[in-house]
């Protein structure tokens, strides 16, 4: 079992900045990987970034690309999302995926949530115009 627990979301105006932690508590492995998703209001569940970093393998949505960066910190056992230049588009729940599949990761599927076992609670940024 793995227990992720998000944090950091919050009201920002456009243009600002926010940085996501995910604390992931259990059994945690650095081969897992990570991903972090978003759902806006009235839409389903997206892809927003995600990596596995024994594989060296990143993904980024194409709405988020040289905007967020997914790193973590092995000391702290956790994955962050810096988040620059938001927009009003950019608000939603954040959720935060570990995935534990031994099977290597691939850049598509790091990007489906089906490639996700554990799930936190969701945080919410919102980003006003």
């Amino acid at each position: 079992q793995v227990q992720l627990v998000e944090s950091g979301g919050g009201l920002v105006q456009a243009g600002g900045s926010l940085t996501l932690s995910c604390t992931a508590s259990g059994r945690t492995s650095s081969r897992h990987t990570m991903g972090w998703f978003r759902q806006a209001p009235g839409k389903g569940r997206e892809f927003a970034a995600g990596k596995n970093w024994s594989g060296g393998v990143t993904s980024y949505a194409d709405s988020v690309k040289g905007r967020f960066t997914i790193s973590r910190s092995s000391a702290e056992n956790a994955v962050y999302l810096r988040m620059n230049s938001l927009k009003p588009e950019d608000t939603a729940v954040y959720y935060c995926a570990a995935g534990v599949s031994t099977d290597p990761a691939t850049w598509a599927s790091i990007r489906e949530s089906s490639k996700y076992d554990y799930w936190g609670q969701g945080t919410q940024v919102t980003v006003s115009s």
